[in-house]
């Protein structure tokens, strides 16, 4: 990749500055994978539908978020829900399941009648499913990925952004909404300050480019990332100028002018990031 020599100073100075992501008190995953979003992503109408069917249908339908519903700073929600259903539910805490368990479907169909009907009338679909696991490794009417080790990240605020877009499109998320496997979810401490970072003119001119040489935007490309840990004042800083946004300004300019300040860029490099 060729750099105009100002990227170059400018990333050099990046390089050379702060703390790498992998270092701090951050968990970076992937969105769920269904293997089948007929059968597990449902309207609203549909959702009501169960719940009158049978109310504790309700237990294990979230709201779910798709790619295309991130853009920078916020979202649209679709209303659309997900059917959450990990490996081995309902005993899916069961550490002595190792492959595909009639006793937990059975526990499933008669715990969650309307919900199982519903997925039943899809099974022939859902048994296709990367064939060699299913049937091995878990369920028909299970999702084919559900974030086994970190699904619980999903019940927490987070940044959420898009996997392929030109830019980061990155919004808060509030705690409770899944995400499908076009998204990115990051947890953990100071969500605002970094996401105002990766929403800016210079995240998007100097360090988003690597992201083609790293095979995208994924945890292996965000965690070498090299960011000022944040005073007390930045955070609180930004935190006003993200409020204001909210109610309808434009604090793009103040925001940038805080990271060009923060990385000790020139008058000159802090135009062409500006420009």
């Amino acid at each position: 990749m060729i750099l105009l020599p100002l990227e170059n100073s400018i990333r050099a100075k990046m390089r050379t500055q702060g703390v790498p992501l992998s270092e701090w008190n951050l968990s970076i995953n992937y969105g769920i994978k269904t293997g089948c979003n007929d059968a597990f992503i449902i309207t609203t109408e549909k959702r009501n539908e169960l719940i009158a069917t049978d109310p504790k249908s309700a237990e294990i339908i979230r709201p779910i978020l798709r790619g295309r519903d991130i853009n920078r700073y916020q979202y649209s929600f679709a209303n659309l829900w997900l059917i959450f259903l990990p490996w081995h539910f309902p005993l899916q805490n069961d550490v002595s399941i190792t492959g595909s368990s009639k006793e937990a479907e059975e526990m499933f169909a008669f715990s969650y009648p309307a919900v199982y009907n519903h997925l039943l009338s899809y099974k022939p679909q859902l048994s296709k499913r990367n064939k060699a696991e299913t049937g091995i490794r878990y369920e028909w009417y299970a999702l084919q990925r559900w974030g086994a080790k970190y699904w619980n990240e999903f019940f927490k605020q987070k940044i959420v952004y898009r996997e392929i877009s030109d830019a980061m499109n990155a919004c808060l998320v509030d705690a409770g909404y899944m995400l499908n496997n076009k998204c990115y979810l990051i947890t953990g401490e100071h969500l605002l300050y970094i996401l105002s970072f990766i929403n800016s003119k210079l995240f998007t001119k100097i360090v988003l480019p690597q992201a083609n040489t790293t095979g995208g935007k994924g945890e292996s490309f965000l965690k070498e990332i090299s960011l000022i840990l944040p005073s007390e004042k930045t955070e609180e800083e930004l935190s006003k100028l993200y409020n204001l946004r909210q109610e309808g300004y434009s604090v793009d300019e103040d925001i940038e002018k805080i990271f060009c300040s923060l990385y000790e860029l020139t008058d000159e490099e802090t135009k062409f990031i500006m420009e």
